[in-house]
């Protein structure tokens, strides 16, 4: 394992510095490669330095994940529910309305490709190679969280800032209590998906 100093600058590089440049007007291209290769450098510590095998963890309460995990999901399905009733009827279940295929196919990749990139980098990358950096739980899932949302900052957008921040948290504390990468995953997808689900997936980088 690195050093102290390596791998806060490497948690500076990772986690502020390119999330924050996401948000300077440059060529889609080079948002893009950069990203490519910051993800690659991910994979190869995740891999060479941690040495994680990317295996699912033995002995999941899947009980338990399910109990909890429905909760949560009800208490954000009122939420949002609420909020896009009060100030956003007209797009209320849009998409799975009027287009229920590009729902489908979209509620799919965007938990291939793009929810478990996100807890592989936001949840088992930056538990393994920082949470022994801290002495407090409660500051770690804040930073966690905190950091969660900045990466969405190039959506330009409080309440998507918010949502992701909540986010953070729910999913920060999950993979604290499981260390299991899927069942975080499962978490972020469903909660992304009824976001997108209930019409509010065009602030998120959904398409409708």
């Amino acid at each position: 394992m690195q050093s102290i100093k390596y791998r806060l600058v490497e948690f500076f590089i990772v986690f502020i510095l390119i999330p924050v440049s996401f948000v300077l007007d440059f060529q889609l291209w080079i948002k893009l490669a950069i990203g490519l290769l910051g993800f690659v450098y991910v994979i190869y510590i995740l891999i060479k330095v941690e040495n994680n095998r990317f295996k699912i963890r033995q002995h999941i309460n899947w009980m338990q994940f399910w109990q909890r995990t429905t909760i949560k999901f009800l208490a954000i399905a009122i939420i949002t529910l609420l909020y896009m009733y009060l100030v956003d009827y007209e797009n209320l279940f849009i998409v799975i309305k009027s287009k229920p295929f590009l729902w489908m196919a979209i509620l799919f990749i965007y938990s291939v490709f793009s929810v478990y990139p996100q807890e592989l980098l936001y949840r088992t990358f930056f538990f393994q190679r920082y949470e022994s950096l801290f002495r407090s739980n409660a500051l770690f899932v804040l930073i966690n969280a905190t950091l969660f949302s900045l990466a969405h900052l190039f959506f330009k957008n409080t309440l998507v800032m918010i949502l992701t921040f909540t986010g953070g948290i729910l999913f920060a504390l999950t993979f604290k209590k499981t260390k299991s990468t899927l069942l975080v995953s499962v978490e972020h997808a469903i909660y992304g998906c009824w976001l997108f689900t209930v019409g509010m997936g065009e602030m998120l980088g959904f398409p409708n």
